[in-house]
Protein backbone atom coordinates (compact mmCIF):
# COMPACT_ATOMS: atom_id res chain seq x y z
CA UNK A 1 0.00 0.00 0.00
CA UNK A 2 1.52 3.41 -1.05
CA UNK A 3 1.00 5.21 2.15
CA UNK A 4 3.21 8.80 1.97
CA UNK A 5 1.02 11.00 0.82
CA UNK A 6 -1.52 9.94 3.87
CA UNK A 7 0.97 9.61 6.46
CA UNK A 8 2.46 13.31 5.57
CA UNK A 9 -1.23 14.26 5.64
CA UNK A 10 -1.58 12.69 9.00
CA UNK A 11 0.93 13.74 10.79
CA UNK A 12 1.00 17.70 9.74
CA UNK A 13 -2.83 17.51 11.61
CA UNK A 14 -1.74 15.53 15.02
CA UNK A 15 -0.96 18.44 17.21
CA UNK A 16 -4.87 19.42 15.97
CA UNK A 17 -5.99 15.95 16.87
CA UNK A 18 -4.04 15.99 20.15
CA UNK A 19 -5.72 19.20 21.14
CA UNK A 20 -8.70 18.26 20.28
CA UNK A 21 -8.61 14.63 22.34
CA UNK A 22 -7.62 16.91 25.46
CA UNK A 23 -10.44 19.16 25.27
CA UNK A 24 -12.27 16.27 25.53
CA UNK A 25 -10.70 14.30 28.48
CA UNK A 26 -11.48 17.60 30.01
CA UNK A 27 -15.08 16.75 30.17
CA UNK A 28 -16.32 14.14 32.55
CA UNK A 29 -18.47 12.19 30.25
CA UNK A 30 -19.96 9.78 33.26
CA UNK A 31 -22.93 8.38 32.06
CA UNK A 32 -23.75 5.86 34.86
CA UNK A 33 -26.74 6.36 37.12
CA UNK A 34 -26.42 9.41 39.96
CA UNK A 35 -23.63 11.34 37.83
CA UNK A 36 -24.75 14.34 36.76
CA UNK A 37 -26.26 14.71 33.20
CA UNK A 38 -24.79 18.06 32.09
CA UNK A 39 -21.19 16.70 31.16
CA UNK A 40 -22.28 13.86 28.86
CA UNK A 41 -24.70 16.37 26.77
CA UNK A 42 -21.74 18.83 26.54
CA UNK A 43 -19.35 15.90 25.52
CA UNK A 44 -21.43 14.88 22.97
CA UNK A 45 -22.26 18.30 21.39
CA UNK A 46 -18.23 18.34 21.67
CA UNK A 47 -18.07 15.80 19.60
CA UNK A 48 -20.05 16.92 17.02
CA UNK A 49 -18.15 20.49 16.92
CA UNK A 50 -15.15 18.52 16.47
CA UNK A 51 -15.89 16.65 13.56
CA UNK A 52 -17.83 19.53 11.89
CA UNK A 53 -14.39 21.41 12.29
CA UNK A 54 -13.03 18.79 9.87
CA UNK A 55 -16.21 19.10 7.21
CA UNK A 56 -17.75 15.60 8.69
CA UNK A 57 -21.68 16.47 8.96
CA UNK A 58 -22.29 14.92 12.72
CA UNK A 59 -25.05 15.35 14.55
CA UNK A 60 -26.81 14.72 17.70
CA UNK A 61 -28.89 11.71 17.67
CA UNK A 62 -31.43 10.91 20.04
CA UNK A 63 -31.06 7.45 21.47
CA UNK A 64 -34.67 6.21 23.44
CA UNK A 65 -34.33 5.79 27.15
CA UNK A 66 -30.90 6.98 27.20
CA UNK A 67 -28.04 9.17 26.11
CA UNK A 68 -27.68 10.93 22.66
CA UNK A 69 -25.32 9.45 20.35
CA UNK A 70 -23.67 11.45 17.52
CA UNK A 71 -23.59 10.20 14.36
CA UNK A 72 -22.85 11.72 10.60
CA UNK A 73 -23.72 10.12 7.09
CA UNK A 74 -21.24 10.62 4.26
CA UNK A 75 -23.04 8.63 1.27
CA UNK A 76 -20.93 6.54 -0.70
CA UNK A 77 -19.65 7.45 -4.21
CA UNK A 78 -21.43 5.06 -7.39
CA UNK A 79 -20.35 1.61 -6.90
CA UNK A 80 -18.46 2.04 -4.02
CA UNK A 81 -18.96 0.51 -0.11
CA UNK A 82 -19.84 1.79 3.02
CA UNK A 83 -18.90 1.38 6.59
CA UNK A 84 -19.53 2.34 10.14
CA UNK A 85 -17.00 3.57 12.03
CA UNK A 86 -17.61 3.03 16.35
CA UNK A 87 -16.73 4.71 19.27
CA UNK A 88 -18.17 5.89 22.33
CA UNK A 89 -17.54 9.20 24.24
CA UNK A 90 -18.67 8.06 27.75
CA UNK A 91 -16.29 6.94 30.53
CA UNK A 92 -15.65 5.27 33.51
CA UNK A 93 -15.80 6.85 37.16
CA UNK A 94 -12.85 7.80 38.03
CA UNK A 95 -12.97 7.98 41.94
CA UNK A 96 -10.30 9.48 44.51
CA UNK A 97 -9.62 6.34 46.09
CA UNK A 98 -8.28 5.00 43.09
CA UNK A 99 -5.19 6.69 43.39
CA UNK A 100 -4.40 9.01 40.57
CA UNK A 101 -1.07 11.25 40.54
CA UNK A 102 -3.43 13.59 39.05
CA UNK A 103 -7.06 14.74 38.43
CA UNK A 104 -8.04 12.24 36.24
CA UNK A 105 -9.90 15.40 34.34
CA UNK A 106 -7.02 17.66 34.13
CA UNK A 107 -5.48 16.15 31.00
CA UNK A 108 -1.51 15.81 31.77
CA UNK A 109 1.06 14.93 29.45
CA UNK A 110 3.64 12.73 31.05
CA UNK A 111 6.55 11.07 29.44
CA UNK A 112 4.52 11.16 25.83
CA UNK A 113 1.63 10.14 27.42
CA UNK A 114 -1.65 11.85 28.01
CA UNK A 115 -2.96 10.73 30.65
CA UNK A 116 -6.86 11.29 31.74
CA UNK A 117 -10.20 9.46 32.09
CA UNK A 118 -11.07 8.91 28.61
CA UNK A 119 -7.58 9.59 27.48
CA UNK A 120 -7.55 5.44 25.90
CA UNK A 121 -11.57 4.37 26.79
CA UNK A 122 -11.96 5.41 24.20
CA UNK A 123 -11.90 9.36 23.58
CA UNK A 124 -8.89 8.07 21.88
CA UNK A 125 -10.95 6.48 19.17
CA UNK A 126 -13.08 9.58 18.53
CA UNK A 127 -9.92 10.93 17.79
CA UNK A 128 -8.98 7.93 15.32
CA UNK A 129 -12.12 8.31 13.19
CA UNK A 130 -11.32 12.32 13.85
CA UNK A 131 -7.88 12.46 11.86
CA UNK A 132 -9.06 9.74 9.35
CA UNK A 133 -11.96 11.48 7.91
CA UNK A 134 -10.05 14.87 8.50
CA UNK A 135 -7.00 13.35 6.27
CA UNK A 136 -9.83 13.36 3.51
CA UNK A 137 -11.37 16.64 4.39
CA UNK A 138 -14.53 14.81 5.32
CA UNK A 139 -15.09 13.66 2.03
CA UNK A 140 -13.26 9.98 2.34
CA UNK A 141 -13.25 7.53 -1.18
CA UNK A 142 -16.38 5.60 0.26
CA UNK A 143 -19.50 5.99 2.39
CA UNK A 144 -19.12 6.21 6.54
CA UNK A 145 -21.72 5.63 8.62
CA UNK A 146 -20.04 7.56 11.64
CA UNK A 147 -21.52 6.36 15.25
CA UNK A 148 -20.07 7.65 18.42
CA UNK A 149 -22.21 5.98 21.66
CA UNK A 150 -22.90 7.60 24.87
CA UNK A 151 -23.47 4.71 26.88
CA UNK A 152 -21.20 1.56 26.20
CA UNK A 153 -19.58 1.74 29.35
CA UNK A 154 -23.26 1.34 31.59
CA UNK A 155 -26.68 0.00 30.24
CA UNK A 156 -26.42 0.80 26.73
CA UNK A 157 -29.63 1.83 24.99
CA UNK A 158 -28.20 2.03 21.64
CA UNK A 159 -28.50 -2.12 21.14
CA UNK A 160 -32.38 -1.48 20.62
CA UNK A 161 -31.66 1.42 18.15
CA UNK A 162 -30.11 -0.79 16.25
CA UNK A 163 -32.75 -3.26 15.97
CA UNK A 164 -35.15 -0.79 15.49
CA UNK A 165 -32.94 1.13 12.95
CA UNK A 166 -31.05 -1.45 11.01
CA UNK A 167 -30.92 1.17 8.20
CA UNK A 168 -28.92 2.86 10.01
CA UNK A 169 -26.32 0.72 10.77
CA UNK A 170 -26.42 -1.37 6.91
CA UNK A 171 -22.43 -1.40 5.81
CA UNK A 172 -20.20 -3.50 4.11
CA UNK A 173 -17.16 -3.35 7.07
CA UNK A 174 -17.94 -2.03 10.56
CA UNK A 175 -14.74 -0.23 11.69
CA UNK A 176 -15.04 -1.02 16.09
CA UNK A 177 -11.88 1.97 17.05
CA UNK A 178 -12.55 0.21 21.35
CA UNK A 179 -9.55 -2.07 21.35
CA UNK A 180 -6.08 -1.90 21.30
CA UNK A 181 -2.00 -3.24 20.86
CA UNK A 182 -0.55 -5.44 23.62
CA UNK A 183 2.06 -3.07 23.10
CA UNK A 184 2.91 0.26 21.51
CA UNK A 185 4.24 -0.26 18.12
CA UNK A 186 3.49 -3.61 17.55
CA UNK A 187 -0.03 -4.00 15.58
CA UNK A 188 -2.66 -6.93 16.09
CA UNK A 189 -6.17 -6.97 15.19
CA UNK A 190 -8.68 -8.62 17.53
CA UNK A 191 -10.92 -11.35 16.44
CA UNK A 192 -13.45 -12.24 19.56
CA UNK A 193 -14.41 -11.31 22.64
CA UNK A 194 -15.41 -12.92 25.76
CA UNK A 195 -19.15 -12.53 26.86
CA UNK A 196 -19.97 -11.88 30.65
CA UNK A 197 -22.95 -12.65 32.36
CA UNK A 198 -23.85 -12.33 36.15
CA UNK A 199 -25.92 -13.48 38.98
CA UNK A 200 -26.79 -11.84 42.32
CA UNK A 201 -27.53 -14.79 45.06
CA UNK A 202 -28.70 -14.48 48.94
CA UNK A 203 -28.31 -17.01 51.23
CA UNK A 204 -30.44 -16.94 54.41
CA UNK A 205 -30.80 -19.52 57.50
CA UNK A 206 -31.64 -17.24 60.89
CA UNK A 207 -34.32 -15.26 61.39
CA UNK A 208 -32.04 -12.63 63.25
CA UNK A 209 -28.51 -12.06 64.29
CA UNK A 210 -27.56 -14.81 67.34
CA UNK A 211 -24.48 -14.81 69.61
CA UNK A 212 -22.09 -16.97 68.05
CA UNK A 213 -21.09 -17.97 71.49
CA UNK A 214 -24.33 -19.23 72.54
CA UNK A 215 -25.07 -20.73 69.23
CA UNK A 216 -22.35 -21.16 66.83
CA UNK A 217 -21.42 -24.33 65.94
CA UNK A 218 -24.91 -25.85 65.49
CA UNK A 219 -26.51 -22.64 64.20
CA UNK A 220 -26.37 -21.95 60.49
CA UNK A 221 -24.41 -18.97 59.49
CA UNK A 222 -25.69 -17.50 56.20
CA UNK A 223 -22.36 -15.72 55.63
CA UNK A 224 -20.30 -19.23 55.94
CA UNK A 225 -23.33 -21.05 53.90
CA UNK A 226 -22.63 -18.22 51.29
CA UNK A 227 -18.60 -18.35 51.48
CA UNK A 228 -18.84 -22.10 50.93
CA UNK A 229 -20.93 -21.84 48.09
CA UNK A 230 -18.56 -19.56 46.04
CA UNK A 231 -15.76 -21.94 47.03
CA UNK A 232 -17.31 -24.31 44.54
CA UNK A 233 -17.42 -22.36 41.88
CA UNK A 234 -13.60 -23.04 40.74
CA UNK A 235 -11.08 -25.58 42.11
CA UNK A 236 -7.48 -25.53 43.27
CA UNK A 237 -6.28 -23.97 40.35
CA UNK A 238 -8.50 -21.25 40.11
CA UNK A 239 -10.35 -23.17 36.74
CA UNK A 240 -14.16 -22.15 36.58
CA UNK A 241 -16.62 -25.40 37.48
CA UNK A 242 -19.41 -24.36 36.33
CA UNK A 243 -21.01 -27.39 34.30
CA UNK A 244 -21.45 -26.96 30.66
CA UNK A 245 -19.56 -23.83 29.66
CA UNK A 246 -17.52 -23.94 26.79
CA UNK A 247 -13.62 -23.93 26.83
CA UNK A 248 -11.27 -23.85 24.06
CA UNK A 249 -7.59 -22.99 23.61
CA UNK A 250 -6.65 -19.72 21.79
CA UNK A 251 -4.63 -19.94 18.26
CA UNK A 252 -2.98 -16.42 18.21
CA UNK A 253 -0.70 -14.13 19.74
CA UNK A 254 0.24 -15.05 23.15
CA UNK A 255 -0.18 -12.85 26.17
CA UNK A 256 3.39 -12.95 27.97
CA UNK A 257 2.94 -13.90 31.96
CA UNK A 258 5.36 -11.02 32.74
CA UNK A 259 3.50 -8.29 31.09
CA UNK A 260 0.05 -10.07 33.10
CA UNK A 261 1.56 -9.61 36.26
CA UNK A 262 3.33 -6.22 35.30
CA UNK A 263 -0.44 -4.98 33.85
CA UNK A 264 -2.31 -6.43 36.60
CA UNK A 265 -0.42 -5.84 39.45
CA UNK A 266 0.08 -9.02 40.34
CA UNK A 267 2.01 -9.41 43.63
CA UNK A 268 5.47 -10.45 44.01
CA UNK A 269 5.08 -13.98 45.01
CA UNK A 270 1.44 -14.49 43.82
CA UNK A 271 0.72 -17.48 41.73
CA UNK A 272 -1.90 -16.70 38.39
CA UNK A 273 -4.79 -18.95 38.74
CA UNK A 274 -6.14 -21.60 35.73
CA UNK A 275 -4.54 -22.98 33.37
CA UNK A 276 -3.22 -23.00 29.85
CA UNK A 277 -1.67 -20.24 28.02
CA UNK A 278 -2.00 -16.81 29.67
CA UNK A 279 -4.01 -16.11 26.41
CA UNK A 280 -6.51 -19.32 26.07
CA UNK A 281 -7.21 -18.05 29.80
CA UNK A 282 -8.29 -14.47 29.46
CA UNK A 283 -9.71 -15.15 25.38
CA UNK A 284 -10.79 -18.63 25.33
CA UNK A 285 -11.76 -19.83 28.62
CA UNK A 286 -14.35 -19.38 31.19
CA UNK A 287 -13.37 -17.60 34.21
CA UNK A 288 -15.71 -16.92 37.52
CA UNK A 289 -14.97 -14.14 39.70
CA UNK A 290 -17.38 -12.86 42.72
CA UNK A 291 -17.51 -8.48 41.85
CA UNK A 292 -19.76 -7.70 45.15
CA UNK A 293 -20.69 -9.37 48.67
CA UNK A 294 -22.90 -7.60 51.33
CA UNK A 295 -21.65 -8.81 55.08
CA UNK A 296 -20.68 -6.62 58.18
CA UNK A 297 -17.77 -4.75 57.63
CA UNK A 298 -14.71 -5.62 59.61
CA UNK A 299 -15.01 -2.70 61.70
CA UNK A 300 -18.43 -2.59 62.26
CA UNK A 301 -17.95 -6.36 63.14
CA UNK A 302 -19.29 -7.85 66.54
CA UNK A 303 -19.68 -11.54 67.93
CA UNK A 304 -22.89 -13.01 65.95
CA UNK A 305 -24.11 -15.57 63.41
CA UNK A 306 -25.25 -13.74 60.08
CA UNK A 307 -28.79 -14.56 59.35
CA UNK A 308 -28.31 -13.74 55.36
CA UNK A 309 -25.70 -12.73 52.81
CA UNK A 310 -25.70 -11.74 49.86
CA UNK A 311 -22.92 -12.07 46.46
CA UNK A 312 -22.61 -10.78 42.57
CA UNK A 313 -20.94 -13.44 40.84
CA UNK A 314 -19.57 -12.70 37.54
CA UNK A 315 -18.57 -15.02 34.68
CA UNK A 316 -16.64 -14.31 31.50
CA UNK A 317 -17.41 -16.73 28.58
CA UNK A 318 -15.74 -17.34 25.83
CA UNK A 319 -16.91 -17.10 22.30
CA UNK A 320 -19.49 -19.63 21.08
CA UNK A 321 -21.10 -20.11 24.51
CA UNK A 322 -24.76 -19.04 24.41
CA UNK A 323 -24.86 -16.25 27.52
CA UNK A 324 -28.32 -17.63 28.32
CA UNK A 325 -27.31 -21.71 28.84
CA UNK A 326 -24.50 -19.75 30.65
CA UNK A 327 -26.30 -17.89 33.12
CA UNK A 328 -28.49 -20.33 33.56
CA UNK A 329 -26.21 -22.83 34.46
CA UNK A 330 -24.60 -20.57 37.16
CA UNK A 331 -27.41 -20.21 38.92
CA UNK A 332 -28.12 -23.96 39.18
CA UNK A 333 -24.66 -24.51 40.52
CA UNK A 334 -25.25 -21.78 43.19
CA UNK A 335 -28.65 -23.37 44.20
CA UNK A 336 -27.37 -27.04 43.68
CA UNK A 337 -24.06 -26.39 45.99
CA UNK A 338 -26.10 -24.69 48.99
CA UNK A 339 -25.11 -26.32 52.55
CA UNK A 340 -27.76 -27.11 55.37
CA UNK A 341 -30.68 -26.52 53.50
CA UNK A 342 -30.18 -22.84 53.47
CA UNK A 343 -32.28 -20.68 51.68
CA UNK A 344 -31.00 -19.61 48.55
CA UNK A 345 -32.46 -16.75 46.20
CA UNK A 346 -30.43 -16.45 42.60
CA UNK A 347 -31.19 -13.90 39.53
CA UNK A 348 -30.21 -13.11 36.71
CA UNK A 349 -28.08 -9.54 37.12
CA UNK A 350 -26.35 -9.12 32.91
CA UNK A 351 -26.32 -11.30 30.48
CA UNK A 352 -24.11 -9.97 27.32
CA UNK A 353 -22.86 -12.22 24.21
CA UNK A 354 -19.32 -13.18 23.19
CA UNK A 355 -18.32 -12.29 19.56
CA UNK A 356 -16.51 -13.74 17.19
CA UNK A 357 -15.43 -13.39 13.79
CA UNK A 358 -13.54 -14.92 10.96
CA UNK A 359 -10.79 -13.27 9.21
CA UNK A 360 -11.47 -14.06 5.93
CA UNK A 361 -13.26 -11.29 4.76
CA UNK A 362 -11.84 -7.96 2.61
CA UNK A 363 -11.91 -5.21 4.98
CA UNK A 364 -10.25 -7.44 7.59
CA UNK A 365 -7.96 -8.58 4.74
CA UNK A 366 -7.18 -5.08 4.02
CA UNK A 367 -6.71 -3.86 7.21
CA UNK A 368 -4.19 -6.48 8.11
CA UNK A 369 -2.12 -4.68 5.16
CA UNK A 370 -2.55 -1.39 6.18
CA UNK A 371 -1.77 -2.61 10.08
CA UNK A 372 1.37 -3.70 8.78
CA UNK A 373 2.44 -1.06 6.54
CA UNK A 374 1.53 1.80 8.70
CA UNK A 375 3.55 0.66 11.54
CA UNK A 376 6.22 -1.19 9.32
CA UNK A 377 6.02 -4.63 11.16
CA UNK A 378 3.54 -7.78 11.14
CA UNK A 379 0.18 -8.13 12.41
CA UNK A 380 -1.34 -10.52 14.86
CA UNK A 381 -4.37 -11.71 16.24
CA UNK A 382 -5.73 -11.29 19.58
CA UNK A 383 -8.56 -11.59 21.61
CA UNK A 384 -10.19 -9.85 24.58
CA UNK A 385 -11.34 -10.83 27.97
CA UNK A 386 -13.69 -7.74 27.97
CA UNK A 387 -17.13 -7.55 26.19
CA UNK A 388 -18.94 -5.21 23.70
CA UNK A 389 -22.32 -6.50 23.61
CA UNK A 390 -23.25 -4.05 20.57
CA UNK A 391 -20.95 -5.90 18.70
CA UNK A 392 -23.45 -9.00 18.71
CA UNK A 393 -25.83 -6.56 17.78
CA UNK A 394 -24.73 -4.86 14.86
CA UNK A 395 -23.87 -8.23 13.01
CA UNK A 396 -27.66 -9.66 14.02
CA UNK A 397 -28.53 -5.90 12.20
CA UNK A 398 -26.25 -6.38 8.98
CA UNK A 399 -24.92 -10.45 9.16
CA UNK A 400 -23.00 -9.94 5.84
CA UNK A 401 -20.68 -6.88 7.09
CA UNK A 402 -16.96 -7.42 7.86
CA UNK A 403 -15.84 -6.51 11.46
CA UNK A 404 -12.27 -4.81 11.66
CA UNK A 405 -11.52 -4.58 15.75
CA UNK A 406 -8.88 -1.64 16.26
CA UNK A 407 -7.81 0.68 19.05
CA UNK A 408 -4.62 3.04 20.71
CA UNK A 409 -5.87 1.56 24.37
CA UNK A 410 -2.53 -0.57 24.53
CA UNK A 411 -2.21 -3.08 27.04
CA UNK A 412 0.73 -2.29 28.77
CA UNK A 413 0.52 1.22 29.75
CA UNK A 414 -3.18 2.90 28.64
CA UNK A 415 -4.64 1.19 32.83
CA UNK A 416 -8.46 1.66 31.02
CA UNK A 417 -10.83 1.81 33.64
CA UNK A 418 -8.56 2.21 36.78
CA UNK A 419 -6.16 5.17 37.93
CA UNK A 420 -3.77 7.19 35.75
CA UNK A 421 -5.32 5.91 32.41
CA UNK A 422 -3.49 7.00 29.60
CA UNK A 423 -2.95 7.21 25.68
CA UNK A 424 0.40 6.94 23.59
CA UNK A 425 -0.41 9.49 20.53
CA UNK A 426 1.40 7.48 17.98
CA UNK A 427 -1.09 4.95 18.33
CA UNK A 428 -3.51 7.49 17.28
CA UNK A 429 -1.68 8.32 14.55
CA UNK A 430 -0.93 5.12 13.35
CA UNK A 431 -3.92 3.72 13.43
CA UNK A 432 -5.90 6.55 11.55
CA UNK A 433 -3.15 6.14 8.81
CA UNK A 434 -4.29 2.40 8.71
CA UNK A 435 -7.29 2.97 8.84
CA UNK A 436 -7.16 6.25 5.91
CA UNK A 437 -5.43 3.11 4.06
CA UNK A 438 -8.15 0.70 4.79
CA UNK A 439 -10.74 2.61 3.11
CA UNK A 440 -8.59 3.66 -0.21
CA UNK A 441 -8.34 0.18 -0.52
CA UNK A 442 -11.91 -0.39 -0.42
CA UNK A 443 -12.65 2.17 -2.93
CA UNK A 444 -11.45 0.20 -5.60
Amino acid sequence: MDDSSLRTTIAALMPAIRDELESMVAIPSCAFPGFPPEPVHSMAQSVVDAFGRYGVPAMITEIPGGYPAVTAEIPAPEGRPTVVLYAHYDVQPAPPEQGWETDPFAPTWRDGRLYGRGAADDKSGIAIHLATLAAFDGRPPVGVRLIVEGEEETVSHLEAWVTANPDRVEADAMIVADMGNLTVGEPVLSVGLRGHVKAVVEVRTLEQPVHSGLFGGAAPDALMALITMLATLVDEEGNCLVEGIASGDWEGADYPEEMLRRNAGVLDGVGLVGTGTIASRLWARPSVSVLGLDAVPVDRASNVLQPSARAVVGMRIPPGQDPRDAIDALMAHLRSVAPWNARVDVHADKVSPAFSQGTDGRAFGLMREALATAYGADVQTVGSGGSIPLLETLHEAVPTADFVLIGAQDAEHAHIHGPDESVDPSEIERMALAQALLLEALAH
